[in-house]
């Protein structure tokens, strides 16, 4: 497997949103401990600085953090409500990217990649009720490869070509369920080199009719010449 960057370096790539004036701790170490402190369990600001400052503090070190008291969940939540998001998203795509082409499938094996949307567990609480988001996730090693927002007055078609249009698709299969089933969505994978998987159900009957005739007929062989 080729090397890939530890994924620290790439959140130290993340625009700082501070001011410079009394900044305690590098934006990297912050992005890093809520990484780390997530994957162990931590699902609020709370619970994210409780185990920063539970946790080793070599680790701290290691993660970039130069005073030995890790920030409190005030200082966690200030910076994560004014974090350009778009931004960061983008770095963390990329940075699966990396780990995707460094990681290749087997031969003979299709890369597929997996739109779906998922409505926030415990947004309620962290002050977003039904927080919903349109991933799209890489079907091999679980990896969010791009991610937005869906607003609360709208649904995923419409932000679906936004997730699309970040991602590699060349000679990979994007899956995705009925309400994605979109003739511009399907267009977009063709062009940028991809295939598609899509589910076509009856509240399409148009389209499952042609789909029906398509199958019932198959293409004649080819006259020699």
């Amino acid at each position: 497997m080729a090397a890939v960057r530890p994924l620290i370096e790439a959140l130290r790539e993340v625009p700082e949103v501070r001011s410079a004036h009394g900044q305690r701790h590098p934006l990297g170490a912050m992005l890093g401990l809520a990484c780390a402190a997530m994957l162990c369990g931590a699902r609020t600001y709370e619970a994210i600085a409780d185990w920063g400052r539970n946790y080793d503090s070599a680790l701290m070190r290691a993660l970039g953090f130069t005073h030995p008291k890790t920030p409190c969940a005030a200082t966690l939540f200030l910076l994560f409500r004014r974090l350009d998001r778009a931004k960061l998203e983008a770095v963390l795509g990329a940075w699966a990217e990396q780990v995707l082409a460094a990681t290749p499938a087997a031969d003979g094996e299709q890369e597929g990649i997996a739109v779906d949307g998922k409505t926030l567990r415990g947004s309620r609480k962290q002050g977003a009720p039904g927080a919903h988001l349109l991933s799209a996730v890489s079907q091999r090693l679980g990896l969010t490869l791009g991610r937005v927002a869906v607003g609360d007055k709208t649904n995923e078609i419409p932000v679906a070509p936004t997730v699309l249009r970040g991602l590699l698709l060349e000679g990979r299969v994007v899956t995705m369920d009925a309400l994605s089933t979109q003739r511009e969505l399907a267009q977009a994978i063709l062009d940028a080199g991809g295939d598609y998987v899509m589910v076509a159900k009856d509240n399409q009957p148009q389209l499952r009719a042609d789909i029906a005739t398509l199958f019932s007929s198959p293409p004649s062989p080819a006259s020699g010449g």
